[in-house]
């Protein structure tokens, strides 16, 4: 039987991973587009359109290097893990939800739990760390309570 933690952890893999094919296939896609345009010969119009390709796979790979950076920090964790104070790899359970100090990806639900994973380079994650359960951090408005440190 997994735990919250694990499921966490997998679950952001499995994004990371969805991210890290969807870019690459955009980027195979790209290189192709240029291929065909290179084969075009409509003077500026055609310079124009191979710029801007060139343009979209450096934003494109730029992007892939991101996610690729994630996925290697991810791998880094343990998500059997447990400590008494916030570290890189922790999930804590707060009075908004649980964070998953990891890296930075979109919330998303597990077993009607909403997860926040976050960097622990952020703003909220540097505030978070080392803090203990009982402890509390407010980031602008709001005020997070440390209930569990998984």
């Amino acid at each position: 039987m997994k735990t919250l933690k694990q499921k966490v952890y997998d679950e952001c893999m499995r994004i990371v991973n969805e991210r890290i094919a969807f870019l690459q296939k955009v980027l195979a896609d790209l290189k192709e587009s240029g291929a065909n345009e290179t084969k075009s010969t409509a003077g500026d119009k055609h310079e124009t359109a191979l710029a801007m390709l060139q343009i979209e796979q450096a934003n494109v790979r730029s992007q892939l290097q991101d996610v690729l950076d994630k996925k290697t920090l991810l791998s880094t964790l343990n998500p059997s893990l447990t400590t008494v104070s916030i570290v890189n790899g922790s999930l804590v359970e707060t009075n908004v939800g649980y964070l998953f100090i990891s890296a930075a990806l979109n919330k998303f639900s597990i077993e009607g739990s909403t997860i926040i994973p976050l960097s622990a380079k952020s703003p909220l994650g540097i505030k978070l760390m080392g803090l203990s359960a009982g402890e509390e951090v407010r980031m602008n408005t709001t005020t997070y309570s440390i209930k569990a440190i998984m």
